[in-house]
């Protein structure tokens, strides 16, 4: 596996939008769409707020969508104050159960510590109480639930220094 993150740009923008999760998640509304991610990242830029939209890369292969925050947007938890968001993730369902979500979160991590849009002590991540898979890889990589929701999802954080830093050259 080869997997590496490319920013979103009108290069690749059509065959990410191509992209989408099972009929099971996408009803469960595990994930929102690329199409809407898209949408708010380039809010998000408009308003003067940071987003970095990518797409995971298997070589030359799309295979999923990943997309960071930094600092705080409307309706954020407080802890998002000066810390980055691991803002959605996901992995095309042709390619889920291969590995490719832990691998596109420690990349995500390696590009959150190279503190692309400033310094941060956490990143922080939500998702919904019914997404055990998400909580297992997440608890997996170090992150630990707040007891905070937001939008209906649990929050988890994961101290940037120290803690998890260990990845896969």
């Amino acid at each position: 596996m080869a997997l590496h993150l490319r920013r979103v740009d009108s290069s690749n923008l059509w065959e990410l939008l191509d992209l989408s999760v099972t009929k099971e998640q996408e009803e469960a509304d595990f994930v929102a769409s690329n199409s809407v991610s898209i949408l708010e990242a380039y809010a998000c830029l408009v308003d003067g707020k940071h987003a970095l939209p990518f797409g995971l890369y298997d070589g030359e292969v799309p295979v999923g969508f990943l997309m960071l925050g930094y600092d705080s947007q409307e309706g954020d938890p407080e802890i998002a104050s000066g810390n980055y968001c691991l803002w959605r993730l996901m992995v095309d369902a042709r390619y889920q159960r291969q590995g490719y979500g832990r691998r596109a979160v420690e990349l995500a991590l390696d590009c959150i510590r190279a503190f692309p849009c400033g310094p941060a002590e956490l990143c922080w991540l939500s998702y919904t109480p019914e997404n055990t898979a998400a909580r297992e890889l997440y608890h997996s990589l170090g992150f630990r639930e707040t007891g905070e929701l937001v939008d209906e999802e649990l929050v988890a954080v994961l101290p940037l220094a120290g803690a998890g830093s260990e990845t896969e050259g």
